[in-house]
């Protein structure tokens, strides 16, 4: 089977990524061809379709993907019922996950090759759902506007002295309802509500859907500041590497909160008919080179211990995240969007 990648690098990443797969034991039992899995997809498709495809070339098992936002799948899944097409559910955030799990959507697991693979704290409690990839919602900042000393913590941002200098998303991203969450975890609800007042001013019109659309903003220096994942910054500078633009790991300091941090992760519909091929892939995406291929394709940070994410980035063992559980997201939600509503983000 071909693999379906757009450009050369790609496909000799993905080969490469194959070769140690098979290398590492990867080895698959036989596949029928006619067999074929249905995902549910919160990931943007050219994010997750290339590590996809290379699990369709080393298998023969076909993938249907159908993308779509976080909230409308989960929503869709509890709406089908038992009559779903889906075999798995893949999203980028561990607290939709877990919302998934909590109304009886997803299959629990009971795999060596993900105990092994990912620790604890990157999956539910009877891994209903794994984490696949990890990442930080950081500051993205213009070199030449700002300098790294001048913001400590993500809550600075809504110092006045930022005003008409900062980009944010919108209400209904899942990073900004995630983020915030851990922030009143960590801080209370009035201080949270204080930080989220402080950014709707200072941010004024510069509110965007896209994290993409952030970073470039900064990139050109229409403003100085800005909170995306850390990812979006590193997808940027690889296009476009003189870009006047660094990642901020912020609230390291002595008392800080740490970064905080996020997966993107996979479960299993708890109604799939095709539980040994979905297990199949969930083993592909576990191991290293399914763990290389999101780090080199994606610029996420791995969660499988052995493996090193790209270079690129941040070392992780310099510095710290939020102790806030990931599975604590799910229940913060409703509260973290009735703050936000209240105070009116956009």
């Amino acid at each position: 089977m071909l693999l379906t990648c757009s450009r050369r690098t790609l496909c000799r990443t993905i080969l490469f990524g194959l070769m140690l797969w098979a290398i590492a034991g990867g080895a698959v039992p036989h596949a029928h061809a006619t067999d074929k899995l249905t995902i549910y997809s919160g990931r943007g498709e050219r994010l997750i379709k290339p590590v996809l495809d290379a699990f369709t070339a080393s298998t023969g098992i076909q993938i249907e993907l159908l993308s779509s936002g976080t909230t409308e799948l989960v929503n869709r899944l509890k709406a089908e019922g038992n009559r779903t097409s889906a075999d798995l559910l893949i999203t980028n955030d561990a607290g939709s996950l877990e919302l998934a799990r909590a109304a009886g959507l997803l299959h629990p697991l009971n795999m060596r090759e993900v105990e092994r693979a990912i620790p604890a704290q990157f999956r539910a409690p009877d891994n209903a759902w794994v984490g696949l990839s990890g990442r930080f919602w950081i500051v993205v900042y213009n070199t030449t506007l700002v300098k790294p000393n001048q913001v400590k913590s993500l809550l600075d941002l809504a110092n006045p002295k930022w005003k008409d200098k900062i980009a944010i998303p919108n209400s209904g991203s899942e990073y900004l309802q995630a983020g915030v969450s851990v922030i009143r975890a960590m801080h209370g609800d009035e201080k949270t509500r204080q930080f989220l007042q402080g950014l709707k001013t200072n941010a004024g019109g510069q509110v965007y859907q896209k994290s993409s659309q952030i970073v470039d903003a900064v990139a050109k220096g229409q403003v100085a500041l800005g909170i995306v994942n850390h990812y979006y910054i590193y997808r940027h500078l690889t296009t476009q590497p003189n870009a006047p633009i660094a990642a901020l790991m912020s609230d390291q300091q002595e008392g800080g909160m740490g970064a905080i941090m996020n997966v993107a992760g996979i479960g299993i519909i708890k109604s799939s008919k095709h539980l040994d091929s979905a297990k199949l892939l969930i083993e592909f995406l576990v191991a290293q080179a399914g763990q290389k291929l999101f780090a080199d394709l994606d610029k996420e940070y791995p969660l499988h211990p052995d493996v090193k994410a790209d270079p690129a980035l941040v070392e992780r063992k310099t510095f710290r995240a939020a102790l806030v559980p990931l599975t604590k997201l799910a229940e913060l939600r409703e509260p973290t969007l009735t703050l936000i509503e209240q105070v009116g983000l956009r």
